[in-house]
């Protein structure tokens, strides 16, 4: 570990950087039980998890979505929340209401507030697109500042609080598509594919017959905080940090030292929020895999879930057939990895400089 990296964060014991991997490795375990494949999708999830993030999924219907999260809710030991959002929702649908409650004894009324089903440890928003802004708005006020408010009145939310939002990418019609700014909310837009072959086999076998798991419960809500904490406690050297704003400044149009490419096919990038989620979601990924430190190659794994819902491709890609996460990609391969190579190149020093 380089002398700048164990200044930027305090010293992990071995004890306290294996505590994540091993309770990864119990949650898989225990997921595996009802969920088939998808560990892509359940890694990712868990980093934003421990980083305190949020995170968007967007599969067609039928891909377990709903069902990966209520179990990893049951894992976790947390309570959990699923919202159907729908044109009618009110925000005080989400949210809660106040209510007039009379004390039959005294005669005295008094307001008190009922809790909506944002008071979860776990909220699936189950999709968030169908519902109108100022319901979302609602959401993303809590997701933000982790608290809701109902006429003068602040309330907290439980910790942790984690929001799964999930979108139909094949039916738009009747739909309030989220701006890019709500979207910057999320730490990471996770994409859930079909399963492979063998995959949709186990899960035809599972469930058209009579077996039964029973999920056991992994980590309690003081564990996660603990963990969370951990998380941030990671080193990460300068050098991985200036490739993180390389990749993220490079989608910035008309930037010094932004690639041709970049200039062509898309309309706006990434802003700062994208490098706080890379590094946090390397410290968790490290963390996860069991390592002390972050690498460039957790900053490259985790690249397409923060940056493909921060940039827009314009008309001329678009019309090619060409997509963030493919912009992504060439970023990626145009970025040199190696300190000396980084710090040489004379298009990286114009990003320094800039």
């Amino acid at each position: 570990m380089t002398q700048d990296a164990a200044a930027n964060g305090e010293m992990l014991s071995e004890a306290d950087a294996s505590r994540l991997h091993e309770a990864r490795q119990r949650i898989l375990e225990q997921l595996g039980k009802v969920i088939v494949g998808q560990e892509h999708v359940i890694d990712e999830i868990l980093i934003c998890l421990f980083s305190r993030g949020h995170v968007m999924l967007e599969g067609v219907p039928g891909l377990a979505k709903t069902l990966m999260i209520s179990t990893l809710a049951k894992t976790l030991d947390l309570s959990f929340s699923r919202i159907q959002f729908t044109p009618d929702l009110m925000p005080a649908d989400v949210t809660g209401t106040e209510i007039i409650e009379e004390d039959k004894s005294t005669g005295h009324r008094e307001f008190r507030f009922m809790q909506g089903p944002l008071f979860a440890n776990i909220v699936l928003a189950d999709e968030i697109n169908r519902t109108p802004p100022k319901t979302q708005a609602a959401l993303l006020e809590a997701m933000q500042e982790r608290q809701v408010t109902v006429g003068r009145n602040r309330h907290e939310l439980p910790d942790p609080f984690f929001v799964l939002a999930t979108q139909n990418p094949i039916e738009q019609e009747g739909t309030y598509p989220l701006p890019e700014a709500q979207q910057d909310r999320f730490m990471f837009k996770v994409f859930v594919e079909y399963p492979s072959f063998d995959e949709e086999f186990e899960v035809a076998r599972r469930t058209t017959g009579t077996q039964t798991s029973v999920v056991e419960p992994v980590l309690a809500a003081e564990e996660i905080l603990r963990l969370q904490q951990l998380v941030r406690q990671v080193p990460i050297s300068d050098h991985v940090v200036r490739y993180a704003l390389s990749l993220v400044r490079q989608t910035r149009v008309g930037s010094d030292g932004v690639p041709d490419f970049v200039d062509e096919l898309v309309g706006w990038g990434a802003g700062p929020r994208a490098v706080q989620f890379l590094i946090l979601g390397g410290k968790a990924r490290a963390l996860l895999e069991g390592r002390f430190h972050v690498q460039v190659e957790d900053i490259q794994a985790l690249a397409k879930a923060v940056l493909r819902h921060r940039m827009v491709v314009n008309f001329a890609a678009e019309s090619d057939g060409i997509s963030s996460d493919d912009v992504i990609e060439r970023i990626i391969a145009a970025t040199p990895t190696t300190e000396d190579e980084l710090s040489r190149d004379a298009r990286f020093q114009k990003i320094f400089a800039s």
